[in-house]
């Protein structure tokens, strides 16, 4: 089952519960979705989505809030599965709406959220819960379940109403022995199962990879392995919430006689935050500050980074454009122990390339084992559906081919096509009766932050950029007389970003001119039109004769 086009849905009746995901759908990050029941919502989840190279300048991508901006008092609670920044990475931007919103999650979920809303200043009200807990949010009745990822603490939650049972997994995969011997709690699952799951709202991101999701634990002999040969500097990347890969790291570097410098203000703060409750064991003496760590012989040293996702600014990225204190050549190994988010693959290949190019010998997951995924692949996802028998499955947090395979398995185990559904950001769903059906399509846009600007940036500002970037800026000065519109001065014409010289825009301005005067004729006055009429006439010149689309920026002055 799929969506219509954009429609408004009816007003919610009674005893119908209403799901409506704002982000996750057909992208890898912005998850967040709207539960409403008789008049109150629950949100499950409020993370950003990381700029792709189409999206120049900007910072982060937030969820479209439009649809509950004037409903700020409804909401019971914000739900947060875990502490991953596509999860989490929004909540400063609502809470900036309506402080007083309750957060609820896990321990090192809430500790990572609590020190993110502390740079934002703001200080928010939090409900700790851990696997097993009931929560009434509301009229919502909250259980929550302990599910295994690459961080931590990640639980999935079942949401009980009188309309139905709603199981949400976050993201979640069946490691059978994870580093902090912390399963999915299938038990749990089955016994939901038993229950009677109404709606499925399950992980997607791995659902077109086959089979199983390889152990954790697998990447430690690999990274040890690399540490113990590495003849200098050993600088890993990862994401500067996996505490499982840090974990790993700081027990290679151990073994090995090697300190750890943690660098990247993300990086230090979350495992500051991770060593503190406990998620992070650090062997004595093995981390060392960064400005001390300069002083030790560089095979007695790990660095580990931000930046495996080849971010501009991350210190990974920064290093192999030798804009950081710390500059990789031969001998030094970069091991990159993380995987590649659709649409980071240039980027990354491009600090790859710039690494390698100093010397450098780059480990990632293309030549070696260092980074499992954290996500349930087909064979996982398949048990989960056979476990739970869901009535009804809505495939969330992925692109679109990962939404359809997702689909697919679930049919696959006997759910049938329309009971499952394939939904997009913004697509209404209503619960009622043990029967789930699409009965909206909300026009949601993407809300860019850019520096301090929130939502202030347009699509029609990221064409410009982009054009910018590819095809370069003219600006033509003209000076007309305002009584007759005859010209007094110019056309001045200069360009940036064409190799030419301006000069070669001399034989366009007898056609500038030319076409002013037709317009002075014409009894046009108005600075604006013939500044239209330069427009026109310089770009289909350009277009012609240097096969450019450049930004035309045409100023007429009145004298």
């Amino acid at each position: 089952m799929t969506p219509t086009d954009v429609h408004t849905p009816l007003a919610l009746e009674a005893g119908t519960l209403r799901i409506t995901p704002l982000g996750g759908l057909g992208e890898v990050g912005r998850n967040m979705t709207i539960f409403e029941y008789e008049g109150k919502l629950l949100v499950v989840d409020c993370g950003v989505l990381f700029p792709e190279e189409h999206q120049p300048g900007v910072d982060l991508i937030l969820p479209d809030f439009e649809p509950i901006k004037d409903r700020l008092d409804d909401i019971v609670a914000i739900v947060l599965t875990h502490g991953h920044e596509d999860h989490i990475g929004a909540v400063p931007y609502l809470l900036k709406l309506k402080p007083d919103i309750p957060l609820v999650g896990s321990g090192l979920t809430l500790a990572l959220i609590e020190a993110k809303l502390k740079e934002h200043r703001i200080k928010p009200f939090t409900l700790l819960v851990s696997e097993g807990a009931h929560e009434r949010l509301g009229p919502f009745d909250c259980e929550f379940v302990a599910v295994n990822h690459s961080i931590p603490d990640a639980l999935a939650v079942a949401i009980r109403t009188p309309a139905g049972l709603v199981l949400a997994t976050g993201d979640f995969k069946m490691d059978q022995l994870p580093l902090d011997d912390r399963l999915t709690d299938l038990r749990a699952f089955a016994r939901l199962g038993e229950e009677g799951v109404d709606l499925f709202l399950v992980d997607s991101t791995n659902a077109d990879v086959p089979g199983f999701t390889p152990l954790e634990r697998s990447i430690g002999p690999v990274l040890d392995q690399v540490i113990g040969k590495a003849p200098r500097r050993v600088i890993v990347a990862s994401f500067s919430s996996h505490v499982h890969r840090v974990q790993q790291v700081l027990d290679a570097a151990h073994a090995h006689g090697r300190r750890v410098a943690l660098l990247g203000r993300s990086m230090v703060r979350n495992m500051t935050i991770a060593e503190d409750l406990g998620y992070l064991k650090v062997p004595e003496g093995v981390l060392i500050e960064y400005k001390k760590a300069k002083d030790l012989p560089d095979d007695k040293i790990v660095y580990m980074s931000t930046g495996s996702q080849g971010e501009p600014m991350a210190v990974l990225s920064r290093m192999a454009n030798l804009d950081h204190a710390i500059e990789p050549g031969p001998g030094d190994t970069v091991i990159l122990a993380s995987s590649l988010i659709p649409g980071n693959e240039n980027a990354v290949y491009r600090v790859i390339d710039g690494l390698t190019k100093l010397g450098a010998n780059v480990v990632h997951k293309g030549n070696a084992k260092v980074h499992v995924s954290g996500h349930a692949a087909a064979g996982e996802l398949l048990y989960c559906y056979n476990i739970l028998k869901p009535k009804n499955v809505l495939p969330v947090h992925g692109e679109y081919r990962h939404l359809m395979a997702n689909a697919k398995l679930a049919q696959d185990t006997g759910i049938a096509a329309e009971r499952t559904i394939l939904g997009e950001n913004g697509t209404v769903v209503d619960l009622r009766d043990g029967r789930a059906e699409v009965v909206g399509q909300l026009d949601l846009g993407f809300v860019y932050v850019d520096g301090s600007t929130v939502g202030e940036i347009t699509d029609a500002d990221l064409k410009d950029r982009r054009i910018l970037g590819e095809e370069g800026f003219i600006s033509v000065i003209v000076v007309v007389d305002a009584s007759t519109g005859a010209i007094i001065s110019g056309p001045d014409i200069h360009a940036r970003g064409f190799a030419e010289d301006d000069r070669v825009f001399d034989s366009v301005k007898p056609k500038i001119a030319a076409a002013l005067a037709e317009a002075a004729q014409s009894g046009v006055r108005d600075p604006h039109a013939l500044s239209q009429v330069v427009r026109r006439t310089i770009g289909r010149w350009v277009n012609q004769s240097l096969r450019r689309r450049p930004m035309i920026v045409p100023l007429v002055i009145e004298a």
